[in-house]
């Protein structure tokens, strides 16, 4: 239904009405166009419009013209679309990323509006009810059993009603046929009304205090940002739950978001449990119908909570009182193709325009949250202890240089000990390790060649299950091949190193007695899956788990006393300036899984480098120690946070191209004393999904705009259209 139009001094005087029209098209600016008089619209009201040949669908950004084509040439707007208008505040927080991350503002609204079935009424759902038995009905078991369902009078889907009946779809349709059943229109589900006044768990004094603290926040209302820093198994979440309840209190809607879709399924229990409904889901693995009833939902305002990953973000909220960023240092939030943007910074943006409270969540807060935290940006609430009689676990480095693991194996002697010990006790154990398939490398022992992806500067992982070589970076795969595809030798490939696939190997070979259970993207797929999982783990079904980062966070575990961190090194090695603070956020993450009920837990981190500052500092519990003295060397050096950097990647299929571009880059770079630009040179991944890069890092003070220095470069030079340039402000990869 149209919403109420503002008459506009053009309208007044007669003259033409115009509008500025925004297309979610990867595009300069917005469009003018003429309104007919007719035709009720505002800024904010999705309309459809001429544009070249076809028509398309965008937004109304503004009243009024550029100027720049006369009324005569003006196309008309074509309509406007039956659904509630995209709110101011989303619309300036489009304008807000498109400017900070340098995207075209059409880019950036399509991530506004990205279910385009959304924007039009839904086709009625056709369902069956009751309509009477007629005389002449032949009454089958079949037959009865659906009759006995439809008894109810509620319309129910032909498959549903199938499906309860146990009979096929066809027995439904034929006693529609035979009238006994008729067919109505069923209404679109409405979402469910979490109950904020619903019983609430018992807190701690500490608890209640955070909570207390998160409540008036939101009671107070106005922007602000607040840190919940706690240990793991503090009881972070139903703290924030608390303030959950005080804004749908308010009548406000509330966003939560999560950094992997794996935590959705477990956090919608506990969610439901609290408060005896289901908040709305949004991410990449639900159906194109869920993500139309979701985005229709938030718009219309009748979706009180959403759940969901970094681009539930840009839901068009009609009256959003809450941001919830849990696990805030989390690298997931940075989103890296398209358009480079980070969720808990834009978290922050999107807070500050709405003028409402942000609640940052962590264990192990980000560099970047703490200094904003000591200097008076964000407010700080901390839970030191854990939740209830459990206590933290010990944590002990194991020097793989003196406890070597035998040849082709990589459990050391001490922690199959403790593996042996904690079986013998009736207890869980996670074995950690961050890589994915059964060997990062497969070479040929004969010739030395190394098994690479066509398409990617990057080797193929074996998958020996499946009997294939994958890219973990583009997707190419290719079964196992019987022979060096090189120098022709048969039966010379070799693995070598380990993967999750190879350890679970080795595990087997030594406990064939113990329940083993591996949990990777590539072996459980979807929350659902995951989460039947994690269910077994805490019914005390598995004795060993096997996983990779998906494990590391989020998850409670009775029984689970003993981790094992197989290759603790493994993030340290590259270039990456962040490398040592996320490996010690996710080492801690996954060593917090242990001894998180009343039985202790003990940790295990095997090491060739057992002096790091990350190792030291996780096994005698100096978290503020590490934070410090990772904060001083990036002081010292003027890296994030304390200087900027700016990241452009020179990309496209002909690497010659590429270069020239690259070289004309370099060549009229900005030379200013305090602003560094290093490159072209070759990014880590040369090739990605066939396309060549080049990179430049640019490197600057904190009061530097990055922005404009970047505009004003890249305005010398015009590449051809098969070479791109991919801007990232903030860059969080280096790859």
């Amino acid at each position: 239904m149209p919403l109420p139009h503002t008459t506009t001094a053009a309208a007044i005087n007669g003259e033409p009405r115009r509008v500025q029209v925004l297309l979610p098209l990867p595009l300069p600016g917005v469009f003018d166009y003429r309104v007919p008089p007719d035709l009720e619209i505002e800024p904010g009201a999705f309309v459809s419009v001429p544009f070249g040949r076809r028509e398309a669908i965008g937004v109304v950004w503004s009243e009024g013209c550029s100027g720049e084509v006369p009324d005569s040439r003006l196309k008309e707007v074509c309509d406007r679309l039956d659904v509630s208008a995209l709110p101011e505040s989303t619309r300036r927080f489009v304008d807000w990323v498109a400017r900070y991350t340098m995207a075209p503002p059409g880019s950036v609204l399509r991530m506004a509006m990205s279910v385009t079935d959304a924007l039009f009424p839904a086709k009625p759902r056709a369902a069956y009810r009751i309509a009477g038995t007629p005389p002449d009905l032949r009454l089958t078991p079949a037959r009865k059993r659906v009759l006995a369902l439809a008894a109810d009078g509620f319309p129910r889907p032909a498959i549903e009603l199938a499906r309860e009946a146990g009979v096929g779809t066809g027995v439904v349709t034929g006693l529609a046929r035979a009238g006994a059943l008729e067919l109505v229109a069923m209404p679109e589900p409405r979402p469910s009304k979490p109950d904020p006044s619903a019983p609430a768990v018992a807190l701690s004094a500490e608890q209640r205090a955070a909570a207390d603290g998160l409540v008036r926040s939101v009671a107070e209302g106005g922007f602000s940002v607040t840190v919940l820093d706690g240990v793991t198994g503090a009881g972070k979440t139903e703290v924030y739950f608390e303030a959950i309840a005080e804004a749908l209190r308010q009548g406000r809607q509330v966003l939560v978001l999560l950094p992997e879709i794996a935590l959705t399924a477990h956090w919608l229990e506990r969610f439901a449990d609290r408060f005896q409904a289901a908040p709305e889901r949004w991410h990449s693995e639900l159906t194109q119908t869920q993500r139309r009833r979701t985005w229709r939902a938030v718009a219309d305002g009748t979706a009180s909570v959403v759940v969901g990953a970094r681009s539930a973000l840009f839901l068009p909220y009609r009256n959003l009182g809450l941001i919830i960023v849990d696990e805030e240092h989390d690298s997931s939030y940075k989103q890296e193709d398209g358009i480079a943007y980070h969720a808990r910074d834009m978290a922050v943006v999107r807070g500050q325009i709405e003028g409402m409270p942000v609640v940052l969540v962590s264990a192990t807060p980000s560099l970047e949250t703490v200094v904003n935290v000591e200097e008076g940006r964000y407010r700080l609430i901390h839970l030191p202890s854990r939740h209830g009689a459990a206590g933290l676990p010990s944590v002990s480095v194991v020097d793989l240089r003196r406890d070597a693991p035998s040849r082709q194996c990589w459990l050391s002697p001490k922690l199959r000990t403790a593996l042996t010990e904690t079986l013998a006790a009736g207890e869980q154990t996670l074995l950690f390790l961050n890589r994915r398939g059964y060997a990062p490398l497969t070479l040929c022992r004969s010739c030395g060649h190394r098994m690479e992806c066509p398409n990617c500067t990057a080797w193929l992982v074996e998958h020996r299950l499946a009997r294939r070589l994958e890219c973990h970076h583009c997707g190419y795969a290719a079964a196992y091949p019987e022979q060096c595809e090189e120098c022709g030798a048969e039966d010379s490939l070799v693995a070598c190193g380990p993967g999750v696939e190879r350890l679970a190997e080795e595990v087997h070979s030594l406990f064939p007695a113990a329940r083993m259970a591996s949990l990777t993207s590539d072996t459980v797929r979807g929350p659902a899956a995951v989460d039947e999982l994690f269910s077994r783990m805490r019914r005390n079904e598995i004795d060993i788990l096997i996983g990779t980062q998906i494990v590391a966070k989020g998850h409670h575990f009775p029984m689970l006393t003993l981790v094992g961190v197989i290759d603790a090194d493994l993030g340290l090695t590259g270039g990456d300036l962040r490398a040592a603070e996320r490996t010690y956020q996710l080492l801690h993450q996954v060593a917090g899984r242990a001894g998180r009920d009343a039985k202790p837990g003990r940790v295990l981190l095997q090491t060739y480098n057992p002096g790091h500052p990350v190792m030291t500092a996780l096994a005698e519990g100096a978290r503020d120690r590490f934070v410090e003295e990772e904060a001083a060397q990036r002081r010292a050096g003027g890296w994030p946070p304390f200087g900027r950097l700016a990241a452009l990647i020179v990309s496209g299929p002909d690497e010659a191209a590429v270069d020239t571009v690259a070289h004309r880059l370099g060549r009229s770079a900005p030379r200013f004393p305090q602003i560094r630009v290093l490159g072209p040179a070759p990014a880590p991944l040369a090739r990605l999904r066939g396309r060549h890069r080049r990179r430049f890092l640019i490197k600057a003070p904190r009061g530097v705009s990055l922005q404009r220095l970047l505009s004003e470069w890249l305005a010398k030079v015009r590449p051809p259209s098969s070479v791109r340039l991919q801007i990232d402000i903030d860059p969080y990869s280096f790859l």
